[in-house]
């Protein structure tokens, strides 16, 4: 396999997709459950690939088009091997909530001094995380690459794809419980992260006030490089309002900031400016400049987004949901003073036996602290008779409603689109 790696070094790059595909670049056939890239291989080399690498016998030409046993593993061992040819620091970022964003802000944040290559988007699994480290380059200073799962093994397996010798888990909370079971499960495969930096004898990020990442980073004698609000952190942070942005400083050994006027909402991402904050001290980024990349990111993802339409305030973070992150949402959602505010609640997928349960604690806490709600989806709409089916029922109800001076946070799984009442508010 080691020698058809040579090819990669021949080409523009890797591409998996024929209706993407680059001009001179090696096509890997990958498989889904519906559809077989080794029947796109010879379709590659006609719109331009240099090489096509299939699993697949009858479809290997010795000249452009090679066979391996498993295409996926050898994206994933080409990637590792890429890899391995740049001495640079590769931070790993995973957790349940939070990860994107902070991911985009210690990018933001590095960025001011270094060549950072960083995932796009949202790739951050098994196919996704060897696509990014296959676009490192000799000029790339840092890399961060983001590490999703859904379940045990995982991160694991992103690990040793990766390689990552600085370690961020932004926190643990019950996310795709259809595959890990309980939140025991979640919290063992997020610290596999954890142990694969130790092997490295690389550095650790963390939570100071995070009692359950503490705990798991003590058992494995990881040397922490921490942030939080407690005075026993090397990175101290302070969260002055929101309003409803977030207003915060931070202070380290030797620095105090002044306020810093962010541009994303919700109590929640005080510790993500805080973890891009940590980042830029370490690799020694001068802290204005530190203040001043937190202070300009503006989310265009709906992940934080705050969006003034000609009748409505939004706040726009229906790019995924789970209990944890929805709870939090609303938390912040809770503190921000005003005087008409609702919330609409997507349904939160991929939580098994739990699913019950959590949607009918979202919906108690929303009646506890007085939070004005409305539902969409059909898992919300078995706990709550305020609920719609879907985005479509919404929306002819919000055109009867005349919703008007409304501070609107709109919450929900990727699956439920609430993207798309967004126009109607």
């Amino acid at each position: 396999m080691e020698n058809l790696f040579q090819l990669f070094y021949e080409t523009s790059g890797v591409s998996t997709d024929t209706r993407k595909i680059k001009q001179n670049s090696l096509y890997i056939a990958l498989k889904g459950e519906n559809f077989d890239g080794n029947t796109f291989a010879e379709k590659a080399i006609e719109l331009g690939a240099k090489y096509a690498i299939v699993d697949n016998k009858d479809f290997e030409n010795h000249t452009t088009i090679f066979f391996v046993k498993n295409a996926l593993l050898f994206l994933q061992k080409l990637a590792n091997y890429h890899r391995k040819q740049f001495e640079i620091p590769l931070i790993g970022i995973t957790g349940s909530n939070g990860k994107t964003t902070t991911k985009e802000l210690i990018n933001t944040v590095l960025s001011t001094k270094y060549n950072v290559l960083f995932t796009s988007g949202n790739l951050n699994n098994h196919i996704g995380v060897p696509l990014t480290l296959l676009n490192l380059t000799k000029e790339h200073e840092i890399a961060i690459i983001e590490m999703g799962a859904n379940k045990p093994k995982d991160i694991e397996e992103l690990c040793l794809i990766a390689e990552p010798n600085y370690g961020i888990i932004t926190n643990v909370g019950k996310a795709h419980l259809q595959g890990f079971i309980s939140f025991e499960g979640v919290l063992e495969t997020k610290s596999e992260l954890y142990s694969f930096v130790k092997n490295k004898q690389g550095k650790i990020i963390i939570n100071g006030d995070d009692e359950t990442l503490n705990n798991k980073a003590n058992s494995f004698l990881l040397e922490k490089i921490t942030y939080g609000k407690l005075s026993e952190n090397q990175i101290i942070g302070e969260l002055i309002q929101l309003n409803p942005f977030v207003e915060l400083r931070w202070k380290s050994a030797d620095y105090n900031s002044p306020i810093i006027q962010t541009n994303l909402v919700g109590k929640y991402n005080f510790l993500n400016f805080l973890a891009a904050i940590t980042f830029g001290t370490i690799f020694k980024v001068e802290n204005e400049k530190i203040n001043q990349a937190i202070s300009n990111y503006v989310s265009t993802n709906n992940r934080s987004q705050v969006q003034k339409t000609e009748k409505n305030t939004l706040i726009i973070d229906c790019y995924n949901a789970n209990p944890s992150s929805m709870l939090v949402a609303l938390e912040s959602f809770k503190e921000i003073q005003n005087p008409k505010k609702i919330a609409i609640l997507g349904d939160m997928f991929e939580l098994g036996l739990e699913s019950e349960t959590e949607h009918q604690k979202i919906i108690n806490y929303c009646n506890e602290n007085d939070i004005k709600y409305l539902t969409v989806g059909a898992h919300f709409l078995k706990q709550n008779s305020l609920g719609f089916k879907d985005t479509h029922e919404v929306i002819e109800f919000i055109k009867t409603q005349g919703f008007t001076d409304n501070l609107i946070l709109l919450k929900g799984s990727r699956g439920i689109a609430l993207e798309k009442i967004i126009e109607f508010l």
